[in-house]
């Protein structure tokens, strides 16, 4: 076989060099971290609760061993909730350059990446890695559009195995912004290797002196090997007010004289060279350079602890393993208790099991039709000494300690408790939530670090020219837009802010269950609200009931909603401007009630003629209104009730 050193060029043997070393650093450095966090996995998720010397033990002896194991549910319950309220990224102008226009189109931009690449798998597998395990990982990674194309998209993925994983051991951030190297490892069968690298030979870690860290007998471990170095650059600010670098200068030189743009600025910029390798165990086998600033990998922790320097990723249920194996265990003592109550012996005269004294010998485990004994006197089974209280009372202690140490109370959970009030239950609730919310709050820093990336890449994918799809809140209305020199992602800075709460659906749930109850006490709103409500409803053609419902509004509410450029007026407050209008009608209604009132203590006197005819005049001004209104303004409408109560009380 062809030597090392004849098959690898100085830069990639100092480049392999460099890799053994911080691989090796980073495996020391988060030793403790990655088998603590498979002891966690396997303790919550896999049920290995028992050492397994003890569980032999009691299994030889055809004792019990039960896992009654409590903490999926706990995890789960954090899990669903962050996926109920899962972040979404958002970006906002933050120079002179910076467009609100195209800061939309970024936003929806972003969200049409999120949404074809699956993000919320991503988001997902992260967080239920960090909450049983204390650490996941997302990673941003660029991919072509289609087969035939080569327009490139960016997309989020996730990271099935975050041991792959051997991050930066001199990182100090939550992110992974300050990153210099990270490795990523997966196996490879010999086979697929040397038909993607043909020509390649395929040598162990062992070969160049190592351990077989990355080699056994039927595959080869491939390793993505991500470097991030600091470097100086020349830009250059042109008369047009758009920056460039010195190579993007060099290479456009020629079409900036033809229009003539020309330099008027430049100096020296600090910058980031992120490289991507792919290694086997003794050769570089692939080098890129990453277009973006930051090395695309980002970790989302469940509890981050910095003791002196070395820093501790502690998963959710860590504290409450110790009260489950005690849980278990007077679980274990209780069941055998009771179990062991049949075999309480038979107490009688010595002698008296000699005839059956087989069945007498088995009669705790089978049952038989009879059993004869010796003497006058038959045995006595002694009475079974009942459900032990004891084991109870410390199985009930064990399962209470998993609840504090956890955080996740009966209320988080569904269960009934002790709180009798829906004030208490949510109080419980929300302590519940307060307790866990570091795990949620690092998931939002993890997707804004990712939001980062993207805005970080985005210049670089979607040129000026380039049509892309964006995507509304409700990830509906896809519509195709083309990137000009108005809308241009290479112009202006934007930063990343995160929205977090409920999702877009459960924020339209809430808001057509508010406009259900506003129905509900001022029927007169259906009129004119109808259509916003079934806008968002989830019905098969609730889109089309609405576009009816606003066909059908009154003409003075569509007069309202004009604002003369063809813009709506808010919906709210064209309901306060009924409301007001149904309260002149009421005060009008209270002054006909007052005046038929007089009427009655007027019947003696001269002017109760005059009185009625001022009454009938009411009334029959009252049922001019009613036929008018439906043809006029609520400005208009108002007006002329107030002439009315001007002229009766005058």
């Amino acid at each position: 076989m062809t030597s090392y050193d004849d098959t690898v060029d100085a830069d990639d043997k100092d480049i392999i060099t460099e890799a053994k070393e911080r691989f090796k650093l980073s495996q020391d450095a988060f030793e403790d971290n990655r088998q603590l966090a498979i002891d966690d996995l396997r303790f919550s998720r896999l049920a290995e609760q028992w050492p397994e010397a003890v569980r032999q033990q009691r299994e030889e002896k055809n004792r019990p061993c039960l896992t009654i194991n409590k903490l999926p549910a706990i995890i789960r319950q954090v899990v669903n909730d962050a996926r109920q309220n899962k972040p979404s990224i958002k970006t906002r102008p933050v120079d002179s350059k910076g467009d609100p226009e195209t800061s939309e189109i970024i936003n929806g931009l972003i969200r049409n990446i999120e949404y074809t690449s699956n993000a919320s798998a991503a988001y997902d597998t992260a967080v239920d890695f960090a909450t049983s395990a204390g650490f996941g990982y997302i990673r941003v990674d660029v991919d072509y559009a289609h087969e035939d194309s080569f327009d490139e998209d960016i997309c989020i993925e996730r990271v099935a195995n975050p041991f792959s994983v051997y991050p930066d051991h001199n990182a100090t951030e939550e992110d992974s912004r300050n990153w210099n190297y990270c490795f990523i490892v997966d196996r490879m069968s010999k086979e697929d290797f040397k038909e993607k690298y043909k020509g390649e030979d395929v040598v162990d870690w062992e070969a160049m002196g190592t351990d077989k860290q990355w080699m056994d007998e039927d595959s080869v471990q491939i390793a993505e090997y991500w470097t991030r170095e600091e470097v100086e650059r020349e830009i250059y600010l042109m008369s047009d007010g758009v920056v460039l670098d010195k190579q993007t200068y060099l290479e456009m030189h020629q079409e900036y004289t033809a229009v003539g743009v020309a330099p008027v600025n430049q100096r020296m910029s600090r910058g980031f060279r992120v490289m991507k390798y792919i290694m086997s165990g003794a050769e570089v086998l692939e080098k890129m350079e990453w277009k973006g600033s930051y090395i695309p990998i980002v970790p989302v922790y469940g509890e981050e602890i910095n003791v002196e320097g070395e820093r501790f990723f502690r998963s959710l249920i860590r504290d409450a393993k110790d009260a489950q194996r005690n849980f278990n265990y007077w679980r274990t003592a209780s069941t055998e208790l009771v179990a062991l109550a049949p075999k309480a012996p038979y107490v009688g005269k010595k002698g008296a099991f000699n005839t059956d004294l087989k069945k007498w010998t088995r009669s705790n485990v089978e049952n038989f039709a009879f059993i004869e004994y010796d003497g006058d006197v038959a045995p006595q089974r002694q009475p079974f000494a009942g459900v032990p209280a004891g084991a109870l009372q410390e199985s009930m202690n064990a399962n209470d300690d998993i609840k504090s140490t956890t955080g996740i109370f009966d209320a988080s959970m569904g269960a009934r408790g002790n709180e009798t009030s829906g004030k208490a239950i949510l109080a419980r609730q929300r302590e519940g939530d307060t307790s866990t919310f570091h795990i949620q709050d690092n998931l939002t820093r993890a997707i804004k670090h990712c939001g980062r990336i993207i805005l970080d890449l985005l210049p670089h994918y979607y040129p000026k020219g380039r049509i892309i799809r964006i995507l509304g809140e409700d990830d509906k209305e896809p519509k195709n837009v083309q990137l000009d020199d108005i809308h241009d992602l290479t112009i202006g800075k934007y930063d990343i802010v995160m929205d977090v709460g409920p999702s877009y659906t459960t924020k339209r749930q809430e808001s057509a269950e508010q406009m259900m109850e506003l129905i509900r006490v001022q029927p007169q709103a259906a009129q004119i609200m109808g259509d916003l409500l079934a806008s968002n409803l989830d019905w098969p053609g609730a889109d089309d009931i609405a576009k009816r419902f606003k066909a059908v509004l009154p003409p003075e509410v569509k007069a309202v909603l004009q604002d003369g450029q063809g813009g709506e007026q808010d919906p709210e407050m064209l309901i306060q401007q009924m409301t007001q209008l149904q309260q002149q009608m009421q005060e009008g209604q209270q002054i006909l009630q007052q005046l038929q009132q007089e009427n009655e203590e007027l019947k003696t006197d001269k002017s109760v003629d005059v009185r009625k005819v001022q009454i009938d005049e009411y009334k029959a001004e009252t049922d001019r209104i009613k036929v008018q209104q439906d043809g006029m303004t609520p400005e208009q409408v108002q007006q002329l009730i107030l002439q009315t109560l001007q002229q009766v009380q005058s």
